[in-house]
């Protein structure tokens, strides 16, 4: 097998001339992006769309980087804020409506723990999977294989190791649930802090709409 069909099968690899010639595009059109007008949201929504392939409203904030982009299949109403990178060695899948702040690093890409064994240059990829409808705050990594469920909330500062269900908030390093999201969250904003009448007039209707 070449290692290209050894990386896309979740097997150990080594980036060899095949592998660095598939890296040039994501390299070319990340710094496209990350050098376009900031203030020129039109080429930076093509230049994503080009980056990710099949997106539908997706947007990033540069500077953002990756290593392939065509290993990262997004959903509807993606974001991205500054400074997110994707080590999309294996597939990252992420759902609709998913928003990614600040610093958040997701790693598929990893390295044998043995140094003898590390330093033949093989590596290898495991797929990391996030729902619909979530949040990860500023400052979080995601290692590979996790999966992380719908309707949840990653505190910022967090290191995700392992699988998060659906409908919580976790937090923390290592990453754990902290508490469920229930229906007393729906009208809070911060905290315990509720949306004034005439925002939440204006959330239930958009809430019609979505």
């Amino acid at each position: 097998m070449t290692n290209v069909e050894r990386r896309d099968m979740g097997l150990p690899y080594i980036s060899d001339e095949e592998i660095f010639e598939e890296q040039k595009r994501a390299r070319r059109l990340t710094q496209a992006l990350n050098t376009a007008d900031r203030s020129d949201f039109e080429t930076i929504g093509k230049i994503v769309k080009e980056l990710f392939g099949k997106s539908e409203n997706a947007f990033i904030n540069p500077p953002f980087y990756c290593d392939y982009g065509s290993h990262i299949e997004v959903g509807k109403n993606f974001f991205a804020n500054y400074n997110c990178t994707i080590l999309d060695v294996a597939k990252v899948v992420i759902g609709d409506n998913c928003q990614l702040a600040p610093n958040v690093a997701i790693y598929t890409a990893g390295h044998p723990v043995h140094p003898d064994t590390r330093n033949t240059a093989y590596e290898y990829g495991i797929e990391v999977t996030i729902g619909d409808n979530v949040w990860i705050g500023g400052n979080t990594v995601i290692c590979p294989g996790v999966h992380i469920g719908s309707n949840t909330v990653i505190g910022a500062g967090s290191v995700v190791t392992k699988d998060i269900p659906d409908w919580t908030i976790a937090a923390g390093n290592p990453c754990k649930v902290i508490r469920k999201i229930t229906e007393s969250d729906r009208k809070l904003y911060f905290r315990n802090k509720e949306f004034d009448d005439e925002a939440w007039e204006h959330v239930l209707s958009l809430q019609q709409t979505l």
